[in-house]
């Protein structure tokens, strides 16, 4: 059995169980569903790919059946996008900023104690121990992939929306073309349709995290011949290009080109 991580999401107050599975945060299913309130979580669940769900019998002392369903990182995020609540996006900045990165870090967050008899505080320890060796061990397996996105990091400028999901796709685990893309970055509500010229751009909260940017356009106008100002082009940063990586459950190291000079198709 395993002893979960429990955590509560300040803005409702909801317990929210984690468990630490080869280094990575994987959380109880049904209680990410509670804090989104979806209304079918287990159907929402089922949806989801395989890859992002295991399950496993955990011993936390709640009455029922121990077998919990887990959802990986990625799996939250796909469940959050189908979320009608004004806090689910709140929820996600929360785990993505605060939670996930100390539990990587040092393998908890705000941890409420749980009564436990000795022996239990002994397995518990034991554990611990072996989660920590098994997460060295997984970060010495995914140093090559590090250093690939390192290369992406270190990259200066950005990328059109095309682009962007051409170098997605060469992960294995990811499929997305162009139009795709756009439909996947208004659901995270990163960006949004102008109902003047019907194109897209970025949201603010987008622009701050600096996951997209926009690039001006101009064009001459073909009565005039006047420089007049168009539509911006919405493009993808390569901050962006890692999140979108890891909330699309990547799991490949892709190597990144530096980014071309602007302009072009969006």
């Amino acid at each position: 059995m395993t002893t979960p991580l429990v955590f509560t999401f300040p803005e409702t107050a909801q317990h929210v169980r984690s468990v630490m599975i080869d280094g990575e945060p994987w959380f109880v299913a049904k209680d990410v569903t509670d804090v989104l309130g979806l209304a079918n979580g287990r159907d929402a669940v089922g949806r989801l790919p395989e890859r992002m769900r295991s399950s496993v019998v955990i011993s936390d002392g709640t009455p029922g059946n121990p077998n919990k369903t887990l959802v990986r990182e990625s799996g939250v995020y796909r469940l959050i996008m189908r979320s009608n609540l004004p806090a689910a996006e709140r929820f996600q900045d929360w785990l993505a900023e605060e939670v996930i990165p100390s539990l990587r870090t040092t393998g908890s967050y705000s941890v409420q104690p749980v009564e436990m008899t000795k022996l239990e505080a002994l397995q518990a320890a034991i554990e611990s121990e072996q989660g920590r060796l098994a997460a060295e061990a997984r970060v010495k397996e995914l140093e090559p992939a590090a250093n690939s996105w390192q290369t992406l990091a270190s990259a200066e400028g950005d990328f059109s929306v095309a682009d962007a999901a051409k170098i997605l796709s060469r992960d294995p685990s990811i499929e997305t073309g162009r139009n795709r893309l756009f439909g996947i970055l208004h659901e995270l509500d990163w960006a949004y349709v102008q109902n003047a010229d019907h194109r897209y751009r970025a949201k603010q909260y987008a622009v701050e995290r600096r996951w997209l940017s926009e690039l001006p356009q101009s064009y001459s106008h073909p009565r005039t011949g006047e420089l007049t100002l168009g539509a911006p082009q919405l493009r993808v940063t390569t901050k962006g290009l890692h999140e979108l990586h890891k909330r699309l459950g990547g799991t490949a190291a892709v190597q990144i080109p530096a980014a071309p000079a602007q302009g072009g198709a969006s």
